[in-house]
């Protein structure tokens, strides 16, 4: 439908146009009218801060994305958990209500426990081995499995960091420092359960929430990287930093399946394109914006020290919690997992 004509728009228009409205306007009258209207206008849902380096990444390729498609296709970006927490979000992106979603692959590990797979404890040491296994087989495994959850990843992924813990009350320097520690973590199965077998007590809150919850004292200490300490400030309500680079975390562009589906051909590349450049970039800015963060969050107020690791794998081999994921996950994705990063169950 054109809608409503002006009057004075009215004697402009020819027999030819009339008739055209009528029997049905072009493919290119479509597109352009009205000028300023896109094809396509997406909602694109997070939980982190514009300040984080993914999210001025996946900003510029919606912007050059709008720029290329000639303004067919529009991306609106809805950082800090605006459209809801994580859990809601996802839930939105799945049934289609949110086209499009930033998306921490292991939380659907309730709905699939492979997609948990990147959050076994200290399976990564280091990036060599992350991107490794998510630009390869390991990641094409996770990108299948959320597709068949409702999520179209986009196959290169950006860098959230290694994950550190912060507390109000002490420093992290051994396993027994966490006996009983009220912590926070997301709804992700595999962290919830690393913690567990650490001994700590932890309650599952979406992000939206952890900033009120540290501050209240409903948890004493919480875990993420440095990058998203800093740009959530949540030195502001924390004293101590521990380095422990328990868990690597990412992110991945994801597309509602329907939504992406919806897309032609042309779109659809012009998507791939622009957020897999941004992405390879986001890599590099945030390995070196995360080599400044200690200095800075030291002049914020934050404590830093750098425990011992091997007493915390000892405790999670003691305690069972590889084969107990191995478990979780099935044989064939844990074996995929090690061919990555070496044998993790004894």
């Amino acid at each position: 439908m054109l809608g409503k004509v002006a009057p004075m728009q009215q004697s402009k228009l020819s027999r030819r146009h009339i008739m055209q409205g009528a029997a049905g306007v072009s493919a290119a009258t479509i597109l352009h009218w009205p000028a300023n209207a896109a094809e396509f206008s997406y909602k694109f849902g997070s939980s982190s801060p514009m300040e984080h380096p993914a999210m001025a990444a996946q900003q510029k390729a919606a912007d050059k994305i709008k720029q290329e498609s000639n303004g067919r296709m529009e991306i609106t970006i809805y950082p800090n958990s605006v459209l809801g927490g994580d859990t809601a979000m996802v839930a939105q992106a799945i049934s289609g209500a949110l086209e499009m979603y930033n998306l921490p692959v292991d939380l659907l590990a309730p709905r699939n426990p492979v997609c948990g797979l990147p959050g076994v404890g200290f399976a990564f040491p280091d990036y060599a081995h992350v991107w490794a296994a998510m630009d390869g087989e390991f990641g094409d495994m996770l990108r299948a499995a959320a597709e068949q959850i409702g999520l179209y990843c986009l196959d290169k992924g950006y860098d959230h960091g290694f994950r550190q813990i912060t507390t109000r009350t002490k420093a992290i320097n051994s396993p027994e420092d966490l006996k009983g520690f009220k912590i926070r973590l997301p709804v992700a199965p595999y962290l919830i359960s690393l913690f567990r077998h650490l001994g700590a007590s932890p309650t599952a809150i979406n992000f939206n929430e952890v900033y009120s919850a540290l501050q209240t004292g409903i948890v004493d200490g919480q875990e993420n990287p440095l990058v998203l300490i800093d740009t959530a400030k949540l030195y502001e309500v924390q004293k101590y930093c521990s380095l422990t680079n328990h868990v690597w975390a990412g992110f991945h562009t994801s597309f509602n399946v329907a939504a992406w589906k919806k897309l032609p051909p042309d779109l659809q590349e012009i998507c791939h394109r622009n957020f897999s450049a941004v992405a390879l970039a986001e890599r590099d800015d945030f390995v070196a914006m995360t080599k400044s963060e200690k200095q800075n969050l030291t002049s914020k107020g934050l404590t830093f020290n750098a425990p011992d690791l091997k007493p915390f794998r000892d405790a999670l081999t003691k305690s069972g919690y590889y084969p107990d994921m191995k478990k979780t996950a099935g044989d064939k994705p844990w074996a995929l997992l090690e061919k990555y990063v070496g044998p993790l169950t004894a």
